[in-house]
């Protein structure tokens, strides 16, 4: 580890991921680091509930490309496993249509030729070069363009050649990249619905995200042992060894300046803290529009703020359910029969689609030691415009009429879940998920991902107005998603670390 004396004190503004995974890279690099949670637990939007013997992930619901998570533990001179057990979640993700179509998907090449033979005979080898072909994007994105900070769109494209370039499909739709490979509409589909997540409709994303589907398959999902909090559990007893100061039930009231540069925090307790380098792990937006509110200089990072497309919001249910929920794997997408009218709706009609796609976790599926013996915890997620779309909407009827059609429709399919099992419910709303971890306008997974809001012209995690103030998470570079945020984590500290020399 660097000489810790020689270094500038950094705060970081709330403990989700990314700011731990900052935390860790700037002690590597020598910076004293002070954490300052808002809530009683790190983790952000990767929480916790915990109730009558219910233990529940608020947010992601699985760990995907676990290379990602490990590099930060190796940075450290540390071995992941010696803080978190991974536990293979297999069959990983299975779609359910309407019309009764399943496919499930898995890391076992075998039982997944089998699985999409089922949907679409005959699909072999379309799957063989799907793999090939998304492998080379995911290889390319890795090596070349979500590792590093790139300022330019020059600086970005100069990383690749413009053979590489013309690989990556991001002239080419998300669902037109999937159908080079396959004709069945519900591969297709299945596919292309990971474009929620990101903000947009898979009719108009980039194709250079079949990456997604390709990264799961490919690498395996994963739950770490005690749901994903497990994880949050593991990086939050790593940061203190290393010597982070962290404080939660600490919220930031706002960042204070002094001559043109960031200086500091105030608390909502009136109380001030003097720091050069103020790092945010707030959604960009808000510390922009909310954190940095009375401060002039970054008027048009603040006029950007408010013109960046997000994704969704989301309406999660957690239900404690007593006994087993028959047919229910760990993780299960159900899909509308009227796909691209649901992206329409959610995307272009700003209300909650009609026809009406969710999925569903349940995680003691994988770890049973998450509800009491032989119960279920299940997580139900909807997705929903954000909060700004729906001015007037009826939160305590749509959550029964939503609750009643989730209910109806895994009943559909087999399931023998009836409310009166649920003997434990919360519920997050979009205003919810706003108000407990500062998710602007209630997006769920922070700014969209739309062709130019990614990479240069994504919000960079920096503010070049302001010196002294820098930006972590979903919302900045490289993008959502938990192993997108552990690399931000790493991007911010370079940056940093560059900025100082």
């Amino acid at each position: 580890m660097a000489d810790m004396t020689q270094q500038p004190p950094v705060a970081i503004i709330g403990g989700g991921l990314g700011g731990l995974s900052a935390a860790i890279h700037l002690r590597v690099k020598g910076y004293p680091v002070t954490i300052f949670e808002a809530n009683e637990r790190l983790g952000g939007r990767a929480n916790r509930i915990e109730a009558d013997g219910f233990a529940f992930d608020t947010g992601p619901s699985l760990l995907n490309y676990p290379w990602v998570f490990r590099n930060v533990f190796e940075i450290a001179g540390k071995r992941m496993e010696d803080y978190v057990e991974l536990l293979p979640v297999e069959p990983a993700v299975a779609f359910q249509w309407e019309d009764g179509t399943r496919l499930q998907l898995t890391s076992e090449m075998d039982q997944l030729v089998q699985a999409f033979a089922k949907v679409e005979p005959g699909s072999g080898p379309g799957l063989q070069r799907f793999f090939a072909d998304a492998g080379a994007k995911y290889d390319l994105a890795f090596q070349k363009l979500v590792n590093r900070n790139a300022d330019s769109p020059l600086d970005w494209a100069r990383a690749m050649s413009f053979a590489e370039m013309a690989k990556l499909g991001l002239w080419r739709s998300l669902y037109g990249e999937v159908g080079r490979f396959f004709k069945s509409p519900h591969i297709r589909e299945a596919l292309g619905a990971y474009g929620m997540y990101l903000g947009g409709s898979p009719f108009d994303l980039p194709g250079f995200f079949s990456i997604l589907a390709y990264g799961e398959l490919a690498y395996g999902l994963w739950l770490p042992k005690n749901g994903i909090y497990g994880l949050v559990e593991g990086l939050e007893r790593l940061v203190r060894e290393l010597g982070v100061e962290v404080h939660t039930n600490a919220p930031v009231d706002r960042i204070l300046t002094r001559n043109g540069r960031a200086c500091g925090l105030q608390m909502v307790s009136g109380e001030t803290h003097e720091f050069p380098i103020v790092l945010s792990n707030v959604d960009a937006c808000t510390t922009d529009l909310h954190l940095l509110r009375d401060e002039p200089i970054i008027e048009a990072r603040r006029k950007k703020a408010l013109r960046t497309r997000q994704t969704p919001g989301v309406l999660t249910f957690y239900w404690g359910v007593k006994g087993h929920i028959k047919g229910v794997g760990h993780h299960t997408i159900f899909l509308p029969d009227t796909y691209r009218e649901s992206f329409d709706d959610l995307f272009k009609n700003k209300q909650i689609p009609r026809g009406l796609p969710f999925y569903t976790a349940a995680a003691s599926e994988t770890d049973p030691t998450l509800a009491p013996e032989g119960d279920t915890t299940l997580f139900v997620l909807v997705p929903t415009p954000v909060l700004s779309h729906l001015n007037g909407y009826d939160w305590d009827r749509g959550v029964e009429t939503i609750k009643a059609q989730v209910i109806e429709r895994m009943q559909a399919h087999g399931a023998d879940l009836t409310p009166e099992r649920i003997v434990h419910e919360q519920v997050y709303t979009p205003g919810d998920w706003k108000d407990r971890f500062g998710l602007y306008d209630g997006s769920a997974f922070g700014s969209a991902h739309t062709l130019f809001q990614l990479g240069p012209w994504r919000a960079r995690n920096y503010a070049s107005e302001l010196p002294g103030m820098y930006y972590v998470g979903a919302s900045t570079t490289p993008g959502t998603g938990m192993p997108m945020v552990m690399l931000s984590g790493a991007q911010v500290a370079d940056r940093i670390a560059a900025h100082a020399h």
